[in-house]
């Protein structure tokens, strides 16, 4: 009886795991620069096309006209709805994401963004839209904020160093990686390497301007004109270090993708 209990409750978890992968949405993950028009195309059609209702969060800039510019590439492309969303009126915010399609995060300071979402629950509101099927995406700072462990801008750019890649908690939308944006325009190759060593259980993704991966549970495929740098040191030999020590490390893998090309983290 009591393994007949057991099996019973094991197969209705792994159906309710299964029922909730398959309803997670789509991250749309921008490294920067200029939002070509294959990257919003491709993000639209994935949140519906002509039926899209877009949620602009324009909370990571101080400009007074933050998001604007956002909200009329939506409409541009043929959102049927792209609205920008305030933090100040929470049930006015938290009803437009519960309706939105694809969650729309532009650039500015991903510090900033994290400061204004926080103890607002609209967090929560957009891991629920996520999990339950909506597309959510960012560019830039916008980009910086979907993963669970997110760079503040803090490091050391022309050194390998402990702890110099300092980072923060993020949205959390995709936990396994470290993502980097402005990758080859900005050469923040160090920053990154300083951070998947730091954190050898996380993938580091660098991301260059106009440039962008569309994730799908553990993989992800790349759009956009320029490339793509993977690092995993999951699988490698990573020395301990402490803090403002060198780093050092051995077997880790660095990938190179561009257009078309696709990657799974498995």
């Amino acid at each position: 009886m009591v393994r007949r209990f057991l099996a019973a409750a094991v197969a209705v978890w792994l159906l309710a795991v299964a029922s909730a992968y398959a309803q997670s949405g789509t991250l749309i993950v921008v490294g920067g620069g200029d939002t070509g028009p294959e990257i919003v195309s491709k993000a639209l059609a994935i949140a519906g096309g002509a039926n899209a209702i877009v949620a602009v969060l324009p909370q990571a800039s101080a400009e007074p006209d933050a998001g604007d510019e956002s909200v009329k590439m939506w409409k541009d492309a043929g959102a049927n709805e792209a609205l920008k969303v305030s933090f100040d009126d929470r049930a006015a915010a938290t009803d437009t994401l519960k309706r939105a399609t694809l969650i729309w995060m532009p650039g500015g300071d991903q510090n900033r963004f994290m400061k204004a979402i926080q103890g607002t629950g609209l967090d929560d509101a957009i891991r629920d839209r996520y999990a339950h099927g909506a597309a959510v995406g960012g560019t830039s700072a916008g980009a910086a904020i979907l993963v669970r462990s997110m760079f503040t801008g803090d490091a050391d750019l022309k050194s390998l160093t402990a702890g110099a890649t300092v980072i923060a908690p993020g949205l959390g939308l995709w936990p396994e990686v470290l993502v980097d944006q402005h990758f080859l325009t900005r050469q923040r190759d160090n920053r990154l390497l300083s951070a998947v060593l730091d954190h050898p259980d996380l993938v580091g993704v660098g991301i260059d301007e106009s440039t962008g991966v569309i994730v799908r549970g553990h993989a992800f495929d790349v759009i956009g004109r320029s490339s793509v740098v993977v690092m995993d040191a999951r699988h490698a030999h990573v020395d301990k270090a402490s803090p403002g020590q060198r780093v050092s490390g051995r077997g880790i893998s660095v990938s190179v993708l561009h257009a078309g090309q696709h990657y799974d983290l498995r």
